[in-house]
């Protein structure tokens, strides 16, 4: 069966596989706690991304490999598909109109993509100076990104994996507890030769990450040499 969208609208792209077998990986690595990571996803591959202990948020970016002007847009994102949240059959869509990977397969149900990446600053603002020198999201991106030659105006606005915020009746966005499980995992097919960034949220004042940040694993899988 194909994947729908959040929207109902079928993708149409491919059909999530079937038993993805983690053994059958030709890339597997575990993310440690509060920690970047970037890697290359190339065209038809499918990148896996997994919450080892649950709850915990997951802080991504998508770029084009071959040009990082053009990057993921959320807003572009939720328009394309007229819901909110990223789930199966979410399109990701690139500040230039193109898709950038779909979502294949999801077993937590839904992600955000509204509240953006933990900052210093933000911190300071929501939790007291005391948290000012906390170690943030937008500081593992800009990290993970210097190494690609680019710098802190190219971290945008992401995708928060696992990462469990309603929007309540005034439009405002609360962050509660995560809703994922040990194990839970999201599939993104590349429907083009992508640089993916991951910020492993550190983030302890707020429940995101039930105040304790764990690890995540990230694997990828080709299937045209299956």
């Amino acid at each position: 069966m194909q994947p729908t969208s959040l929207s109902g609208r079928p993708s149409p792209f491919i059909a999530a596989p079937v038993g993805l077998d983690p053994g059958q990986a030709i890339y597997d690595f575990t993310i440690p706690a509060n920690r970047p990571w970037s890697g290359l996803v190339e065209k038809g591959q499918i990148l896996r991304i997994v919450d080892l202990q649950g709850c915990q948020a997951v802080d991504t970016l998508f770029y084009n490999a071959h040009d990082h002007g053009e990057r993921y847009s959320a807003q572009d994102t939720i328009l394309d598909q007229g819901a909110s949240y990223v789930s199966a059959g979410t399109r990701l869509i690139s500040n230039q109109g193109s898709v950038l990977g779909v979502v294949i397969a999801d077993s937590c149900g839904r992600h955000d993509t509204s509240a953006g990446a933990c900052s210093c600053e933000a911190n300071t603002v929501r939790f007291g100076h005391q948290t000012r020198f906390m170690h943030a999201c937008r500081e593992n991106f800009v990290i993970e990104v210097s190494k690609h030659g680019m710098t802190k105006r190219d971290v945008v606005p992401n995708i928060n994996f696992f990462m469990n915020v309603p929007i309540e009746p005034t439009g405002a966005l609360a962050i509660v507890d995560g809703v994922s499980a040990p194990g839970d995992y999201v599939d993104v097919l590349a429907t083009m030769d992508l640089l993916c960034v991951i910020s492993n949220c550190p983030q302890i004042n707020n429940p995101c990450n039930g105040f304790d940040p764990s690890p995540v694993q990230v694997l990828i899988f080709d299937p045209s040499s299956a």
